[in-house]
C-alpha cells in the first residue's frame, strides 16, 4: 500500500506540474496578444494624428518649399548604353556641375538627341543629367541618382547640367539664366547644399567649360549669388 499511495502522489505531482506549464504557455500567449493588439492600437493612432514630433511633421515646411521651387522639368531619358547613361549608381552628391554646350544656336533636344544617337555611333562617351535650353526649357537626360558623362573623375559624385547658348561667345540668355538659377536652387535643396556647391567644369579639368563663366569670373560669382538669393527666398 505504502508504494501505491507513494506512486499515485507523485502521478498527481506530474499531473499538476503539466496543468501549470499549461497555464503559464496560456498565459504568455495571452499576454503576447494583448501587447500586440496596443502596439497595433498605438501604430493606428500615429498615422491618424501624426504627432509633433515625428520626423515626417517636422519636415512638412521643408516639403513645400521643395516644391515651390521645382522648375518644369521636360524628362527624356536617355537609353541605358556605354557611351551616354551606363546606369552606375552615384554615391553622395556633394556638388552641381555647370557646363555650356559648346554648340552654338542648338537646342535643348538637339544635344539630348545627339546623347541618345552616341549607343549607335560609339563616337565618344558623353552626357548630362540635365540640359537648359534656349527658351528656358529644362530637359533630363539621366536620372540625378546615376552617373552622367559629364564631369570626368567628378561624375561620379555630382549632378550636371549642360546649357546651351546662342552664339560662340557662350554668354546665356536671359532665359536660360533664369533656369539655370531655378534648377541649381531647386537641386540645392534636394541634395542639402549650397550654392558653394557649384562648380564648373572648368574647377574639375581646366577646360574652358562654361566658356562665359569662365572668361568672366565675376559673372560666376553672380550667378552662385543669384542661386544663394533664391535658396535664402525660400
Amino acid at each position: 500500500m505504502k508504494k501505491t499511495k507513494k506512486t499515485s502522489r507523485r502521478k498527481i505531482t506530474n499531473v499538476q506540474k503539466r496543468v501549470q506549464k499549461r497555464r503559464r504557455i496560456q498565459y504568455y500567449l495571452r499576454m503576447g496578444l494583448v501587447i500586440l493588439v496596443v502596439l497595433l492600437i498605438i501604430l493606428l493612432l500615429i498615422k491618424l494624428f501624426k504627432p509633433d514630433w515625428l520626423a515626417g511633421k517636422k519636415d512638412e515646411p521643408e516639403a513645400e518649399k521643395f516644391e515651390a521651387i521645382e522648375p518644369e522639368i521636360d524628362v527624356e531619358l536617355l537609353t541605358v548604353n556605354p557611351y551616354s547613361r551606363p546606369g552606375e549608381p552615384t554615391s553622395k552628391i556633394t556638388g552641381i556641375v555647370v557646363h555650356y554646350t559648346a554648340n552654338p544656336g542648338a537646342s535643348a533636344i538637339d544635344n539630348r538627341n545627339y546623347f541618345e544617337g552616341l549607343k549607335d555611333t560609339h563616337t565618344t562617351q558623353a552626357s548630362s543629367n540635365f540640359i537648359i535650353g534656349l527658351e528656358g526649357e529644362i530637359i533630363q537626360c539621366v536620372p540625378t541618382w546615376e552617373v552622367a558623362y559629364a564631369s570626368n573623375e567628378r561624375n561620379i559624385d555630382t549632378v550636371s547640367i549642360e546649357c546651351c547658348h546662342p552664339d560662340e561667345t557662350g554668354k546665356f540668355n536671359d532665359d536660360t539664366y533664369r533656369s539655370m538659377v531655378q534648377l541649381c536652387a531647386w537641386l540645392c535643396m534636394k541634395f542639402e547644399l549650397n550654392e558653394e556647391s557649384l562648380i564648373r567644369h572648368y574647377d574639375v579639368t581646366g577646360k574652358l567649360c562654361p566658356k562665359y563663366f569662365v572668361e568672366n569670373e565675376e559673372a560666376w560669382k553672380k550667378f552662385k549669388k543669384d542661386v544663394g538669393t533664391t535658396l535664402a527666398d525660400f
